[in-house]
């Protein structure tokens, strides 16, 4: 039994003997095996990414109108949503009150430019008596201090004839521009003044709406750079398109017309302003959106994001160089689509990279 059993043992002995050494060969054959990347080579091409932003919509101009006289309205001239003309009328208040102050205004004129007549002549009088010793000069002076007092008096009674008329004027309440009337929370018989919490109704200038959007501080200098100047990327930067609240494509493209020069301290943005035509009347003020601006890169190096590697605020690639991978700091365009980067320093036409997996590579890891 125990011959047996030492046979056993070398039996076992050598085949473990045999299986560790072929795992050995294997192990140096794996090693010397270079690793199995996916590479590209780099090719100058034209990218058009696009950038989304939250939206609202605003007339070129929404002017509210409050009476300039209190009153009661007597009459309504236009419906909610019509389309109005500058110089419209809008609404008339009860003008019984002031068209008697005009004609109050109106008589004291009167009586003042008679009262301007009598003192005049009475001055002229005692000049000329003054002149022949008939009156002295104490009655010369009252009768001139007479005529300035109801000249003085004509002006102030003027005064409040063009005040009485102009308040008369007011209660014609007019369209200050061309646009559409909004909502009209009084009706007739109702008590204005200019002092309500809330307009007679907003007039909105639609024929242009104006759609405002913010965006970050990088992709402001990311745009900047793009284009060189702020002047520059408004004159070149191609048309926006604008998606309505219902997903719904609007079929009229905008420009970007203006971008703040401030950038506020609170939320880290600038706010642009896009305008679109609005022939249809499609686009209402106070609706909301979401701006498409797209952003065109003419003759650019793209790459795949799985080509880089994060590391804090740098961008690393692998360049494949003797058929190592040599690692390159890399600048790319703060604008992307989730799927490729712009290069804007660090690679150029002609370069090979690795194009996957670059997180796994190491600097001279045989590539190829």
């Amino acid at each position: 039994m125990i011959t047996v059993s030492k046979k056993w043992i070398r039996l076992i002995g050598i085949v473990g003997c045999t299986v560790w050494m072929a795992s050995c060969k294997q192990a140096s054959d794996a090693g010397v095996k270079p690793s199995s990347y996916a590479v590209m080579q780099i090719e100058a091409v034209d990218k058009e990414f696009s950038s989304s932003y939250s939206a609202t919509i605003r007339g070129r101009q929404d002017i509210d109108i409050y009476p300039q006289v209190s009153g009661t309205i007597e009459k309504l001239c236009v419906t909610e949503g019509q389309k109005v003309r500058r110089g419209q009328l809008l609404f008339v208040i009860d003008q019984v009150p002031y068209k008697a102050a005009l004609k109050t205004a109106t008589a004291n004129v009167e009586a003042a430019r008679a009262g301007l007549g009598t003192a005049e002549l009475t001055y002229k009088s005692n000049k000329e008596l003054y002149a022949q010793k008939v009156v002295s000069e104490f009655s010369l002076k009252t009768a001139e201090n007479t005529y300035l007092t109801a000249k003085a008096q004509l002006s102030q009674a003027e005064a409040q004839e063009i005040s009485a008329r102009n308040n008369l004027s007011y209660t014609e309440v007019k369209s200050p521009s061309d646009g559409v009337v909004g909502a009209l929370p009084y009706r007739v018989g109702a008590l204005v003044g200019a002092n309500m919490p809330y307009p007679l109704t907003t007039v909105s200038d639609n024929s242009d709406m104006y759609v405002y959007f913010s965006m970050t501080e990088n992709q402001l200098l990311a745009l900047t750079r793009q284009y060189g100047d702020m002047d520059e990327a408004l004159k070149n930067m191609p048309e926006v398109e604008l998606h309505l609240n219902d997903n719904s494509v609007y079929d009229k493209k905008g420009v970007i017309e203006s971008i703040s020069g401030v950038i506020d301290r609170q939320t880290g943005t600038v706010v642009a302003r896009v305008v679109f035509p609005n022939e249809s009347r499609l686009l209402h003020s106070g609706a909301s959106g979401t701006v498409v601006v797209p952003s065109i890169y003419k003759d650019c190096i793209a790459i795949p994001q799985t080509a880089t590697v994060r590391m804090q605020d740098k961008t690393i690639v692998y360049k494949v160089v003797d058929g190592k991978a040599v690692s390159t700091l890399i600048t790319v365009a703060g604008i992307n689509d989730g799927r490729e980067y712009v290069v804007l320093s660090g690679l150029k036409a002609g370069d090979e990279i690795v194009s996957e997996g670059a997180g796994l590579v190491r600097e001279g890891t045989q590539v190829k």
